[in-house]
């Protein structure tokens, strides 16, 4: 999931002219400003690691959103796309405005590939992993004692 998002963003920014280091530096610079793009590779793989800390969150959030409502898990080509959708709308519209980010040009094209991918690329896979994880598993709640000794 983070490698899909991850790599959308290295070749959409990439065919505008952006290198790949910078593109990785900037999620670096959500935590420490400006500073992110004087540190080379080291801030990079800062932000790397970041970018994957992030996408596993995110799908933790999912994961166990989905054990308390099953439905997310029954249905995710409903529920991970608008996932996707939602997370998309948090990270640009809360976290990045409240990081150290500079927040950069949003067109159309930026807008429309960034919700397509965190739609297709960051939701679904999101709501596919609970499925899967998560099959037959009844909640807590439903649970009456210990399984029967055969």
């Amino acid at each position: 999931m983070g490698t899909v998002e991850l790599l959308d963003v290295l070749l959409f920014y990439g065919a505008r002219g952006s290198e790949p280091i910078r593109v990785i530096q900037a999620i670096a610079s959500g935590l420490i400003g400006i500073r992110a793009f004087l540190g080379g590779w080291v801030t990079a793989l800062f932000g790397l690691g970041l970018h994957y800390l992030i996408a596993g969150v995110v799908v933790t959030v999912f994961a166990v959103a989905s054990r308390r409502w099953p439905d997310l898990r029954r249905r995710p080509l409903l529920w991970g796309p608008l996932y996707g959708a939602g997370v998309y709308l948090v990270m640009n519209f809360v976290v990045v405005p409240l990081s150290y980010a500079i927040p950069g040009h949003k067109t159309l094209a930026v807008v429309a590939n960034g919700l397509l991918t965190h739609m297709l690329g960051v939701g679904l896979p999101s709501a596919l992993f609970a499925r899967a994880a998560f099959r037959d598993v009844p909640r807590p709640a439903d649970w009456t004692g210990p399984p029967p000794v055969p």
